[in-house]
């Protein structure tokens, strides 16, 4: 590689990675823009009444777009310093599914619509404005809700169980009724399912006096139990709030730190 070459690969990367540049800010409020043009044409594509010439209008700018976007992966994949882990990267594989939807539509034409994944892209929002207190907070949560994973599995395990016992239990106490909609278990676990989560579609409903009251019992057993994983994850979170120094990283901007420092050099956070 020669040197212009290098140093033309250079520039590239920091217009299209370095956002702390004013061009490298200027180019991804572009791509910004650009993605709620594609994604408000979606929408207005699903639409059955809109008029043909603008439809065909919508269309090649859905092209352009798309042209847009393959040049720019494209280019990331060319001046990354990893092409490789840029491409297995989380903003890789986002990017790439932002490209990929339109293409696809020549062997599957509902493909089209994933394009909404785009939407995904407006996270880089957080990074052009400095937003990274709100993004920090998003990852908090994120790992609270890891932490307590375990503990949510088994709660929706027991949940499980609970509407395949209620919804069989409702159907003892219904079949046989002629104006019953529990025909078989299945049915009934289904209205256990949207009864227990306050839903209540109201398709199916019991007509025995046993079963409505079993039915209001359920209703207000629903409330209890949705606040459970909610507690859970709060709880976790408060813990994981709590732990300003946890891996040697600092709670606000990741940045790594010592159990003996009482502010991170990068932020200023106090720890």
């Amino acid at each position: 590689m020669t040197l212009s070459t290098w140093l033309e690969k250079e520039r590239l990367r920091q217009l299209i990675f370095d956002d702390n540049t004013p061009a490298g800010r200027r180019f991804e409020i572009v791509l910004t823009v650009a993605i709620a043009i594609s994604l408000l044409i979606l929408f207005t594509e699903s639409m059955s009444n809109i008029p043909h010439w603008l439809k065909l209008t919508l269309g090649g700018l859905e092209i352009l777009l798309t042209l847009l976007f393959t040049i720019e992966y494209i280019a990331r994949l060319y001046c990354a310093e990893s092409r490789k882990g840029y491409a297995l990267s989380a903003w890789g594989i986002i990017d790439l599914l932002a490209v990929l939807p339109p293409y696809l539509t020549f062997f599957f034409p509902g493909a089209r619509y994933m394009l909404i994944f785009r939407s995904i892209r407006f996270i880089r929002i957080f990074r052009i404005f400095r937003l990274f207190a709100f993004l920090n907070e998003g990852e908090l949560l994120l790992k609270a809700i890891g932490r307590s994973i375990h503990k949510i599995a088994v709660y929706f395990l027991f949940v499980f169980i609970l509407v395949i016992c209620l919804g069989t239990l409702m159907f003892i106490i219904e079949n046989g009724h002629p104006d019953s909609s529990f025909s078989d278990i299945w049915t009934s676990i289904y209205w256990a399912i949207t009864t227990l989560s306050t839903v209540g579609y109201g398709d199916i409903t019991p007509v025995t006096p046993l079963g409505r009251m079993l039915s209001s019992f359920i209703m207000l057993l629903g409330y209890t139990l949705i606040a459970v994983p909610g507690g859970i994850v709060t709880a976790s979170f408060i813990n994981t709030t709590n732990d300003p120094v946890r891996d040697g990283r600092c709670p606000r901007c990741d940045n790594k730190v010592h159990k003996t420092d009482k502010y991170c050099s990068q932020c200023g956070e106090k720890l």
